[in-house]
């Protein structure tokens, strides 16, 4: 069956039964909260599992001369039913190995009645019995659907617990809670049905339902039943009422019914139960927890786990259905044509943008589902956006692509284009769109207009290497800055500005000092993305983390768009932002040396990692500027008060402009040896700035190691010990 075909079968019974699912969820969890609670009232025997109905009887009927019943419960509580000297009834927990009072059996509360009520029936008595029943046996056939969903993704059994990759917070835990609580769903399910069937008499009719009695051996008729029989098996004694050896004891055990001697303890007579009550029996312990606490509490886990399957999959469904198609131009007057596969609706993201800007420069664009690809009679261009569901197969809507390309040959020479979306972590990676790569190129129509393109885990930046080469070839303006195809996140947090330093003729940096969340968490070295203009254009800042606020260093550039819109928050301000952990640029732990190497507004996560170095690891500080500014002499103040604490060994300053044009790869130079030890010792090196001036100091230690005969620079980032964060 093809995916769809379970997708929307999951999706359906999961609208069809998710109102009653909560319900029976809701209550799942309290009644399951009140199993396990029971099994801690202190009315169990010690070594219950281990005493016998011959060790047992005896003592009772002692304490208890006019004795009358003797059940066990399913929580190990013994009761006994006796009448006292006085003629007063007993209904009592004892200590099955003295005799000894534990307690009095109390019903339960009217509020676990009701909701038991409410659980079982709906308050609609067999009808509501009924529809719980059909709602158990949809919860079967989500669990199996949902189940081959994830087999499909994982492609196969054997890859089930495999790593599932991360693309939204809906999307993974529906996927690894969903394996986890399987079994146990499965259960519930199963149980809650069976009990619904055989509540309405499914498998047999009342006639058939009576014990069956069987033929007992002559070694039964002389063993006594009392030596070796278990309170654990046991469910009920009925005593006989006078010491006649015709009087005998009705021993319920969970299988069988039996009649013993009260004289010598052997069966006089055996009568099975049917299959079906055992069954019964067995699903109620199932479904209730009552068996054990443990049992009771993952049932419990079980049903929050339901209610979170259903916030997650309805996250899922209306994150795919935002993604939906909406077409200006018609696909037979459509010059080109865009074709998605995607499993989730992220890759509509980026297509949609092309699309729009498509349109909005003139021309006739059409887009639409990989599996309803179709002849196009006026197509210049077909560009495919797809994804790779699972281990290299095709997304859902992308499943009948590869026999359409067939069915549907194109009348005239169409340039092709492919742009594949996954993530690095499978190994097939774009593993469909290389097949639908290679599937283009055979086809006589087809012509190959670029090489196949990647993108790793939705990257913005690489999508962009795609959209510059095919805007290039075919003279097309397109947008090439990678925010513009980032999606802006929800759920951002509220910053407060603190304080913000002032500009000059001569000085164009300023440093802003924000209060976040005090549930915040973040580290010098994190980045904050904002979104000056309220859409999908993000600007990234490292930030440092400066007494607990936040503190980005910004050069304010004429009609910036991010650093204006910062520039002009005044004290007091409030805006929205994105704070990303970058952990790959945390100040390391473990190091016997840390040098820092920045040039303009990269310093500001080093200022937060010199401030929190609390362990006092050896480190030096390399920063170049322009020209001696307000600004730069108060770094200066402030690394000089660093190294009295003991924070910061050494600082560095190279100015460019000022009389001796001093450049950060000039202090390199000069400090060869140190880097060279440094590297050798197992130090770090980090490196915040331009992109520009990381490769020049990249080329410079290339160089330094290479000359002194030590490891290649690559090998130091391989290990870790070459940091950077430039832009």
């Amino acid at each position: 069956m093809t995916l769809s075909f379970w997708r929307y079968a999951h999706v359906a019974l999961a609208l069809f039964s998710s109102a009653f699912l909560i319900l029976a969820s809701v209550t799942g969890i309290i009644l399951a909260v009140d199993t396990v609670q029971e099994k801690t009232l202190p009315y169990k025997a010690a070594s219950f599992d281990r005493i016998t109905l011959g060790e047992t009887l005896p003592i009772l009927k002692k304490k208890y001369p006019e004795i009358t019943e003797l059940s066990i419960d399913y929580n190990k509580f013994v009761t006994v039913q006796a009448i006292d000297e006085d003629g007063n009834d007993i209904n009592a927990y004892i200590d099955p190995k003295t005799g000894k009072t534990l307690g009095i059996p109390a019903k339960k509360s009217e509020f676990i009645q009701w909701i038991t009520s409410l659980h079982r029936s709906l308050f609609l008595h067999e009808t509501g019995r009924f529809f719980v029943g059909v709602i158990s046996f949809c919860l079967i056939l989500i669990a199996i659907s949902g189940f081959v969903l994830v087999l499909k993704r994982q492609r196969g059994i054997r890859n089930f617990f495999s790593k599932v990759i991360k693309e939204y917070f809906a999307q993974y835990y529906h996927v690894v809670l969903g394996r986890l609580a399987l079994i146990p769903i499965l259960i519930i399910a199963l149980s809650g049905t069976y009990l619904s069937l055989e509540r309405f008499h499914f498998f047999m009719g009342d006639e058939k339902i009576k014990p069956l009695k069987t033929v007992l051996s002559a070694e039964a008729k002389k063993t006594s039943i009392f030596k070796n029989t278990l309170l654990s098996d046991v469910k009920k004694v009925e005593f006989p009422f006078t010491d006649d050896p015709e009087e005998y004891y009705i021993i319920e055990l969970k299988d069988r019914e039996v009649e013993v001697n009260q004289v010598n303890g052997t069966v006089v007579s055996e009568k099975r139960s049917p299959v079906t009550l055992q069954l019964s029996a067995l699903s109620l312990d199932l479904h209730t927890g009552r068996i054990h606490a443990l049992w009771a509490t993952i049932l419990a886990l079980a049903c929050i786990n339901i209610l979170f399957f259903i916030y997650s999959g309805f996250a899922i469904t209306l994150k795919r259905r935002s993604s939906r198609i909406k077409n200006k131009f018609k696909a037979n007057e459509s010059s080109i044509i865009l074709l998605v596969g995607s499993e989730n609706g992220s890759t509509f993201r980026f297509a949609n943008a092309i699309l729009q800007q498509l349109i909005d420069q003139g021309h006739k664009a059409f887009i639409t589902e990989l599996n309803r690809f179709s002849v196009y009679p006026k197509a210049e261009h077909i560009i495919v956006f797809s994804s790779t569901h699972g281990l290299g197969d095709a997304p859902s809507n992308g499943t009948q692509f590869k026999s359409l390309l067939h069915k549907q040959p194109q009348q005239q020479k169409i340039n092709f284009s492919v742009v594949g979306f996954g993530s690095e972590s499978y190994p097939d990676f774009c593993g469909f769109a290389v097949e639908t790569d290679q599937l283009l190129e055979t086809r006589n129509w087809a012509e190959r207009f670029l090489e196949l393109q990647t993108v790793n885990d939705k990257s913005a930046v690489e999508f962009v290497n795609w959209v510059k080469l095919w805007s290039e070839k075919t003279g097309i303006p397109l947008a090439t800055t990678p925010s513009l195809y980032n999606h802006v996140p929800k759920g951002l947090q509220k910053l407060m500005v603190l304080d913000k330093t002032a500009i000059s003729e001569t000085e164009h940096t300023f440093i802003l000092t924000l209060r976040a969340n005090i549930r915040a968490k973040f580290s010098s070295g994190d980045l904050l993305a904002v979104y000056p203009a309220n859409d999908s254009r993000e600007r990234l800042y490292s930030i440092g983390n400066h007494f607990g606020n936040i503190q980005l260093v910004v050069k304010l550039h004429s009609h910036g768009l991010g650093s204006g819109f910062l520039h002009n928050l005044e004290t007091g301000n409030t805006f929205k932002a994105r704070i990303i952990n970058n952990k790959a640029f945390h100040f390391p732990s473990k190091a016997p040396g840390v040098a820092l190497i920045s040039n303009g507004t990269g310093i500001a996560p080093f200022l937060g990692m010199i401030e929190q170095n609390k362990k006092k690891t050896e480190t030096h500080l390399y920063c170049g500027f322009r020209m001696e500014t307000e600004t730069v002499s108060g770094y200066k103040k402030f690394s000089d008060d660093m190294i009295q604490k003991q924070k910061l060994t050494s600082f560095h300053l190279a100015l460019s402009r000022e009389a001796e044009h001093i450049y950060v790869m000039d202090l390199i130079k000069r400090d060869a040896a140190f880097f060279v030890d440094l590297l050798q010792q197992g130090g770090v090196i980090m490196i915040c700035g331009s992109l520009a001036m990381q490769k020049d100091v990249e080329a410079m230690l290339n160089e330094l190691c290479l000359v002194n005969s030590i490891k290649n620079l690559y090998d130091y980032k391989k290990n870790g010990q070459l940091l950077t964060d430039c832009y």
